[in-house]
């Protein structure tokens, strides 16, 4: 799919990696665990503290604030409302509607469609897929940002369409998305950012995310092996690497559950490791979103620490990875 030239503010990203990551035998040997999980057994506390910064950019330029990033810092996450309107909003709309109306995109793995259903839930390797979607990867107001939050130019780990539509989308389990990358993926720090660019209203009743405010700052270990291929399943409905009752229970107790919400065209930039979650959508009004994962290039995977094998390349991107559609 190609599209006409596009007035995005882009930001360019230098790869460079650290002597212990681009080292070719780190690759492939098993490294201490910092942060263990997909346990046989109950962990034997329900938390750790993170042994990682949040912020670690106060010192490079970009569009947050101080006080933005304090917020980010306090919180693990940040809505920017209207930070994209009028045409440029209406032509990322289109460009969603595009795309996941693709009848070629429908029976690949890279397209998940909701459990009870073949209507698609989630569409990944977006940036590859369409360069509108690659430019706004690059977008200053997008990738700067990720940069001031990570500390480092970034490169999209994974990227994807999510739609929820009226009625029939599901829900998501609370989770860590760092403890499935690091588990599944082999992240070793908590060093990403997700950016979710919300491109249909978000109210209350349409399954807006969820997210615990502090829980950014504590690892939860889980319980349960992982099975091989975990991805299929936990696309559509997410089983293993699911905290205990006992530890969101205790969480929530002290933070709290915000769910931000807003029109179309708002920006959520959440930690790696912030727990979030979200219910079905119960109105007639779709839920969509476009979602960008930015990692450190010195953070990249490696070998998984709690699965068989690493999951597909569409799910984990590689710094400067060619990706082609007839994967």
């Amino acid at each position: 799919m190609t599209v006409s030239n596009l007035s995005f503010h882009n930001v360019t990203a230098h790869k460079h990696y650290s002597e212990l990551a681009d080292s070719p035998s780190s690759q492939h040997t098993k490294l201490y665990d910092p942060y263990p999980s997909r346990l046989a057994q109950p962990p034997q506390a329900l938390w750790q503290a993170r042994q990682d910064a949040v912020v670690k950019g106060h010192h490079l330029a970009g569009p947050l604030s101080e006080t933005q990033l304090d917020e980010f810092e306090r919180k693990g996450f940040l809505f920017i409302p209207n930070l994209i309107s009028g045409s440029e909003l209406d032509e990322l709309r289109a460009e969603m509607q595009a795309l996941m109306s693709t009848d070629d995109y429908r029976d690949k793995d890279f397209s998940i469609t909701e459990p009870e259903s073949n209507e698609i839930r989630s569409l990944f390797a977006v940036h590859h897929l369409s360069e509108r979607l690659g430019a706004l990867a690059r977008d200053e107001r997008v990738a700067g940002a990720a940069r001031q939050l990570i500390g480092d130019d970034p490169y999209v780990h994974q990227s994807r369409i999510n739609y929820k539509p009226g009625f029939a989308g599901k829900g998501f389990n609370w989770h860590s998305d760092f403890e499935t990358w690091h588990a599944e993926d082999g992240m070793p720090g908590m060093h990403a950012v997700s950016a979710s660019l919300i491109l249909t209203d978000n109210h209350e009743f349409n399954g807006p995310l969820m997210l615990i405010p502090g829980s950014h700052k504590k690892f939860v270990p889980c319980q349960g092996e992982t099975p091989v291929d975990n991805h299929k399943r936990s696309l559509k409905a997410q089983e293993v690497g699911v905290p205990s009752p006992e530890a969101l229970t205790e969480l929530v107790a002290e933070h709290g559950i915000e769910a931000p919400k807003g029109k179309a065209g708002g920006l959520l930039l959440f930690d790696c490791n912030t727990l979030h979650a979200s219910n079905a959508n119960l109105s007639p009004d779709p839920r969509s979103n476009v979602f960008f994962v930015f990692n450190r290039p010195d953070n990249r995977c490696r070998e998984p620490y709690a699965a068989p094998q690493q999951r597909p390349d569409f799910l984990a991107h590689d710094p400067g990875q060619e990706w082609r559609v007839d994967k």
